[in-house]
This record gives C-alpha cells, structure tokens and sequence, in this order.
C-alpha cells in the first residue's frame, strides 16, 4: 500500500465521508483539499467537515486562516509537504481529500512556485479591466476572461514576479489516486438537496455574520455559497435568486471539477459510489490501494 492517498471528485460526491471511513482501515491521517474549508468562520457555505464528522480520525488544514487573510497555492504546497513529512515519520498513512485540484497538484506534483507577498484587491474590477492589465504586463499570458478567480490569481502572480514552473507531469510522492463519482442527474440532485439543507442550517446567519469581511475578503468575494449574496446585500435580488444562484454555480463548478481532473491527472481510478451501501464503496477503494504488487 501506498503511503498517500489522494481522493478527490465533484462537490458533494461524498468525500469526506470516503476519506474518514478509509483513515478508520489503513491508520491514516486526513490533510484538507478544499481552498475554501482553509478559513475559519466559512462553516456552511463550504460543507466543512465537522468534528462528528471527523469522527476521532486527525485532520489537518481545516480553519487555519481568518476569512480576511492572504493564503496562496505556495502556501498550501509547503503545508502539505511539510505535514506529509511529520506523518510519514509517525507511521501513519497520508489521505488528502478534497475538490480543489489545483492545490493537490500544487502539492504533489512538481510544481516550483515562490512566495507572493504582496496581493491587490481587485474586487471593484471588471473581468476585462483585470485582462487587460494582465495583458499591459505580459502580453503572452493566456487565462480565461471569464473565469474571475484564474485572473486574480494571474494577475497577482505576475505583479510578484512569479515566474512559477509546473512540471504538470512529474510526480514526485508515490501515490494511490482515488475518483469518487456518480451519474450526473444523481450528483445534480446531491448538491441541490446539500444547499437546501445549508439554508435550513443557518447560512443566512453565518453569511450576515461574516458581512464586515466581504469588502478585503479574496475567499468571500469568489467561492460559491458566498459570492452569491453579493447581489443580496445591494437589494438586487432576493434569497430565493441566491439559493439558485449557489445551486446553479455548484453544478457548473462540478463540471468544472471533472475536467480538470481528467486533463490533469493521468493516472486516477474512478470508482462509482454506492449510496444506498456506502461501505461497499469503501470496501472496493481499499481492496484496489492494497492491491497485490504494491508495497
């Protein structure tokens, strides 16, 4: 068996679920892969995984930074390297679960990044206005006009002079690549039921409550659950619109999820989940990571 243990799928697929379960039958510890679950305070809009969750297995990268505070892909390389090395010595095995592909990548792969010090905030800028700036410093980058989160991230990278190198390919831990997915109607309705259920658990709350961070806020002003209630707080459209908003913006984003998953990773085995048994899910990712030949 491997000595890491990378899950990974669409939002709401089951998860963290998958992750403690497996933690339970191979003595793992879990690091956090959701770029939203790193702040404190952005509870229900980010599902973070709760301490009944977690269920006495250790996990890490959970609530580690203020909703107002600056924590870059750099940040979450060094982290994650850095605790895979503690874990390791302790004899336990490493089990990284989450959605954000980009931060395991970062992670895992040879990816040489340097620390930005510095960020502006671009929140009161068009997505062209950003473009064109990143085109005033580097007329040769290349990033999606549309995809708002991409060009913060490049503009910021270049006004660090950040000229990271992504050997995309090169792998540097010996790891087990779990996907955990399902059919599309049924994932659609998973993640449509899960933000019905976050509004009957108090988002509007929790949202109300994190309201003075929104103006300095990167993770606010950009992840789904949050980003929608935007438009709310300036009476432009009511709760009903925020809650299609969020539930519209996660299927999107699972889409999303799927195709860089599958551009970027060459080597995951794709497992069904069975949520009517859930144990049988578990039962077929631990028999193929103790699979004959492996150490």
């Amino acid at each position: 068996m491997k000595n890491i243990i990378v899950i990974l799928g669409p939002t709401g697929v089951g998860k963290t679920k998958a992750s403690v379960e497996l933690a339970k039958k191979i003595d793992g510890e879990v690091i956090n892969a959701d770029s939203v679950q790193i702040y404190k305070k952005l509870n229900i809009g980010s599902s973070k995984t709760t301490k009944k969750e977690m269920d006495g297995i250790r996990h890490y990268l959970f609530d580690i930074k203020e909703p107002n505070e600056f924590y870059t892909i750099y940040d979450y390389q060094q982290d994650v390297r850095s605790l895979i090395s503690k874990i390791e010595k302790r004899g336990k095995k490493v089990i990284i679960v989450g959605g954000t592909g980009l931060y395991i990548k970062a992670a895992l792969y040879d990816y040489r990044l340097s620390k930005e010090n510095k960020k502006v905030d671009l929140s009161s800028y068009t997505n062209e206005e950003i473009y064109n700036m990143i085109k005033k410093i580097n007329v040769e980058s290349f990033v999606d006009i549309n995809n708002r989160v991409r060009l913060e991230r490049c503009y910021n990278r270049l006004i660090n002079n950040n000229n990271s190198y992504m050997g995309k390919d090169n792998l540097l831990y010996d790891v087990d690549l779990i996907g955990l997915t399902t059919q599309r109607d049924n994932l659609y309705n998973i993640i449509n039921k899960r933000v019905d259920k976050m509004f009957d658990d108090g988002l509007v709350d929790e949202v109300n409550n994190l309201k003075p961070y929104y103006k300095k806020s990167h993770v606010l002003n950009s992840a789904i659950g949050y980003k929608e209630f935007i438009p709310y707080f300036n009476n432009e459209i009511d709760l009903d619109d925020v809650k299609e908003n969020i539930k519209k913006n996660s299927r999107h984003f699972a889409k999303r999820q799927y195709t860089f998953f599958n551009n970027q990773f060459d080597c995951i085995k794709w497992f069904n989940v069975n949520y009517l048994d859930f144990t049988k899910t578990i039962d077929k990712v631990y028999n193929y990571i103790n699979r004959s030949g492996d150490k």
